[in-house]
């Protein structure tokens, strides 16, 4: 089950972004709660944030960011984790049904998003659910911490007809 995440939810969203088993694939730095706080409060008003919970415990998160204008019909996946006791069981692959329904449910006509291009786990994660490659961003993240930039994929999926 999906719902949006609530300011309750800081904590648990706070360690699965900040993990560092995580960290490496997901958009922001390593940084302090504080720090992350601004960032949460911003996801959790725009209702882009959900909790994925198994069990009724939340289990993983991701992101859907709608795009504007002639880009209306699209929907930015991002930030998908699932928490470490979760993993390997499934839980990533229910994550991408799930936020591929929410899209399609919303109105959505594709969905899209950028994967690192050595994050091979993820990448066949999004192709076994129908993501296509569509072309490589050069150098298109950077991780400060390790001061090496990261290729993305772009890949994205048809929906709704």
């Amino acid at each position: 089950m999906n719902r949006l995440a609530k300011p309750e939810d800081f904590s648990f969203i706070y360690h699965l972004y900040m993990h560092p088993e995580n960290n490496r694939w997901l958009l922001y730095d390593q940084m302090d709660e504080p720090s992350f706080q601004s960032i949460f409060d911003e996801l959790v008003k725009r209702g882009h944030l959900y909790i994925y919970e198994a069990d009724g415990l939340p289990a993983g998160m991701f992101k859907l960011q709608p795009m504007r204008y002639r880009n209306s019909h699209i929907i930015y996946l991002g930030g998908v984790a699932v928490a470490l006791e979760y993993k390997g069981k499934g839980h990533g692959s229910k994550i991408i049904t799930e936020s591929v329904s929410i899209a399609h449910q919303l109105g959505f006509k594709r969905i899209e998003l950028t994967v690192a291009t050595e994050n091979e786990k993820a990448i066949h994660l999004y192709e076994r659910h129908g993501f296509q490659k569509e072309g490589v961003l050069k150098n298109y993240s950077y991780l400060k911490d390790e001061d090496v930039y990261l290729d993305e994929w772009v890949m994205g999926l048809m929906i709704g007809g």
